[in-house]
This record gives C-alpha cells, sequence and structure tokens, in this order.
C-alpha cells in the first residue's frame, strides 16, 4: 500500500512510502501477547523451553517488521530504504531499479530490484517484494518512475 506522506513539509504530497502490511504487524504482535500465558502455564519444563523459543521467534519478527517501517520512501529528490542496518538515501543518479519475476512455489512472483553502489550496500541490490512493498512490485514501480521526472 503506499499513501502520501502527511508531515507537513513543504512538498511532501510529493513523497511517497510503502511498507509491509500493518494487519501483518498487528498479527505478529497479537501472537506474540497470546503466547506469553501459554509459555508461563505450560505443564512441563520441556514445553516452556519449546514454547518459550517459539516466542522469542515471534517477538523477533514482530520487532524486525516494527523497525523496518516504512520500507522504502521516495520523493523527488531520490529513495529511502530502510534495512536492519539502518536507513540508505541515494539521489536517483546513484540507483536504478526494474520489476523482474522469478518462480517460487510454482507461483511467478514480481520483484522491485533497485541496484545502488556496492560501496554503500553490500552486494549492492536491494530485492522488494509485495510484501515488503503493500503493494504490487509493478505499481511501485511506476510510482517510482513518476517521482523521478
Amino acid at each position: 500500500m503506499s499513501c502520501d506522506d502527511n508531515s507537513g513539509v513543504p512538498g511532501a504530497a510529493q513523497s511517497r512510502i510503502w511498507s509491509t502490511p500493518v494487519g501483518a504487524l498487528v498479527l505478529c504482535w497479537v501472537v506474540a501477547a497470546g503466547l506469553v500465558p501459554v509459555v508461563w502455564l505450560a505443564g512441563s519444563s520441556l514445553d516452556r523451553v519449546f514454547l518459550g523459543a517459539a516466542l522469542a521467534v515471534v517477538v523477533v519478527v514482530a520487532g524486525c517488521l516494527t523497525y523496518l517501517r516504512p520500507r522504502l520512501r521516495a520523493d523527488p529528490d531520490g529513495i529511502t530504504v530502510r534495512t536492519l542496518g539502518g536507513s540508505h538515501r541515494w539521489p536517483w543518479a546513484r540507483l536504478s531499479y526494474r520489476v523482474t519475476t522469478s518462480s517460487r512455489f510454482g507461483r511467478t512472483v514480481p520483484m522491485l530490484e533497485i541496484e545502488v553502489p556496492e560501496a554503500d550496500l553490500t552486494g549492492g541490490l536491494l530485492l522488494l517484494g509485495r510484501f515488503d512493498l503493500g503493494a504490487e512490485p509493478a505499481e511501485v514501480a511506476e510510482d517510482l518512475e513518476t517521482l523521478r521526472r
């Protein structure tokens, strides 16, 4: 899902953001909260260990999803991408992007590929899918092209 940036800054209407759907984030935190009493009330210590490990995994996933919002922000000057290593900003002149498709589990999955200088980011390639963006990668690429002009 894309939306306008309502920051009140002049030109903010030309800024766009894309993030993981809020529903997925809320679901992770609800599952984590639901696992707390289950771990607490588990009968044996072995059950507590396994349920505690499951709780830890869910909390880490929910924390990462929370930290990575917004995943992609674009404006007429360039893009900002949020990774686990922090936010990275590139002007339009230093990046290129395209939508590619690949086969995953019998389905064709579109991905937004953003190429940046390797000195800025190890590997120099960012792959963002529908879950990362909350929108179809092709639609995001069209919006990026509009902002780039």
